[in-house]
């Protein structure tokens, strides 16, 4: 029987499904935490006014971040990675249209997602 063409190490697979699930649990818990702080003010930045249009959006990727950490850890399927992928391109390509300046800022809040886009790629890949 032949290996997939992107075969990892299952335990560098579970190295980086590890490493994605702290990223989405750590980021709903940095977004809830600083709520009133960050979150608000990313959202003020790209032109949000409404508080409760703001609250909405940050209880919602507070969410989905969390929900999908949890998946990663519970069900590491295709689908959850596909969906993690999917919910990942998403939330960047929004971010690039209301902070484009966020590719340029030095602690990489978006250039990360092209490494966690290629890991989320490649254990899609391999799990069967």
């Amino acid at each position: 029987m032949s290996r997939p063409p992107l075969a990892i190490d299952p335990g560098a697979a579970r190295l980086m499904r590890l490493s994605v699930a702290f990223l989405w649990l750590a980021t709903a818990a940095a977004s809830v935490w600083e709520w009133h702080g960050q979150s608000t003010d990313l959202l003020v930045a790209a032109g949000m006014s409404d508080a409760g249009w703001r609250d909405a959006c940050i209880l919602l990727g507070a969410a989905v971040d969390a929900v999908l950490g949890v998946l990663l850890l519970a069900l590491p399927r295709r689908l959850t990675y596909l969906a993690a992928l999917c919910a990942m391109i998403t939330m960047t390509v929004a971010a690039t249209f209301l902070l484009p300046g966020l590719w340029r800022h030095p602690l990489g809040p978006l250039t990360k997602n092209i490494p966690v886009a290629a890991m989320l790629w490649i254990l899609a890949r391999n799990v069967r």
